[in-house]
């Protein structure tokens, strides 16, 4: 039995990396036991060219027939998996899945209903809703490590507000010997406000590790995550196994190389958020992103299409973790 030094997962022989933590385990191929994520995989000998009409599978050797415009393949008879990149098809070295915890639609359709009947007003949505299209299936993501820095300026609101009202009290008093309001002789002082001129702006800088989720199917872009986090700690390599019977196992037409990208702009954004949720009047905001090897896992999704009224919506569910994912809209 292989255990992760730094994590303490138990982990299967043979293998070059801590699924959980993603850290090399010694002696299984992976270098050396450092702490540090894996940024680059020993790379996988080219198993075809781009347009190959079939593949060999690297796990079992059963034959593959890549569909045009797929990039990611997994196996129908074991789930290996496999990726159309720059040099041609090759093995996915990081293949991980999250089992079903969800088990039936029923079981599904109850995380459905609290998620429309939310709130007082929408109790009844549900029940005047008709599920018209329902479907379970292990969908692919790729999860793609991300280290993002940001720094920027924001208006010290405090100091500014101080600031105007001494130039307000300054503007009282000047006004008040100019409008004539000199009287009886008596002789008005005008106080002068000396000293450095105040700025109200401010620098900042944040930081963010993620695990960013990114779907590799194009069609299902309009339900790619944003503020979610599945359960990564809980993930085991892909086996066959446990996916149900009859339970469709998607390919993608995503590439790696393209997630990370994706994966870039999006975390982007989750730091800008971040920054303007601290601060308000956030200025000179810059990000910087960067990467690692992406991990391809496959999620129990549970897709249903109402109609409430004439109105159709989708909504998601996580068939691990039994919750809505909340999308990017």
């Amino acid at each position: 039995m292989v255990y992760c030094v730094k994590c303490g997962a138990t982990l299967p022989d043979g293998a070059q990396f801590c699924f959980k933590c993603g850290t090399p385990v010694a002696g299984g191929g992976g270098g050396s036991s450092s702490t540090s994520r894996v940024t680059a995989a020993p790379a996988s000998p080219t198993l075809g060219a781009a347009g190959v009409q079939e593949l060999k599978c690297p796990a079992c050797g059963a034959p593959i027939h890549p569909v045009f415009g797929e990039m990611v393949i997994s196996c129908e008879y074991c789930g290996g998996s496999v990726t159309l990149g720059g040099g041609g098809w090759k093995e996915i070295s990081k293949h991980t899945m999250l089992t079903l915890k969800v088990p039936d639609r029923t079981a599904a359709l109850r995380v459905v209903q609290t998620y429309v009947d939310e709130g007082f007003f929408r109790r009844h949505d549900f029940e005047e809703s008709k599920v018209v299209e329902e479907h379970l299936s292990f969908v692919p993501f790729w999860v793609v490590p991300s280290s993002a820095s940001t720094t920027y300026q924001y208006q010290a609101v405090a100091t500014s507000v101080g600031a105007t009202v001494g130039t307000m009290a300054a503007g009282a008093v000047l006004g008040s010997v100019l409008g004539g309001r000199i009287g009886g002789g008596r002789a008005t002082f005008i106080p002068i406000f000396a000293g450095p001129v105040v700025n109200p702006n401010r620098s900042e800088s944040i930081s963010g590790q993620y695990e960013y989720p990114v779907v590799a199917v194009k069609a299902m872009s309009d339900y790619q995550p944003k503020n979610y986090s599945f359960a990564l700690g809980d993930r085991t390599f892909f086996d066959k196994k446990g996916v149900p019977d009859g339970t469709p196992i998607l390919n993608g037409d995503l590439g790696e190389d393209a997630a990370q990208h994706a994966a870039q702009a999006y975390v982007q954004t989750l730091q800008s958020e971040a920054a303007h949720k601290k601060h308000s009047m956030v200025s000179k905001l810059q990000t910087n992103v960067e990467v690692s090897e992406a991990e391809l896992l496959h999620v129990p999704i549970w897709y249903f299409q109402l109609d409430h009224k004439g109105t159709r919506s989708a909504v998601l569910i996580d068939g691990h973790a039994g919750r809505v994912i909340q999308t990017v809209q």
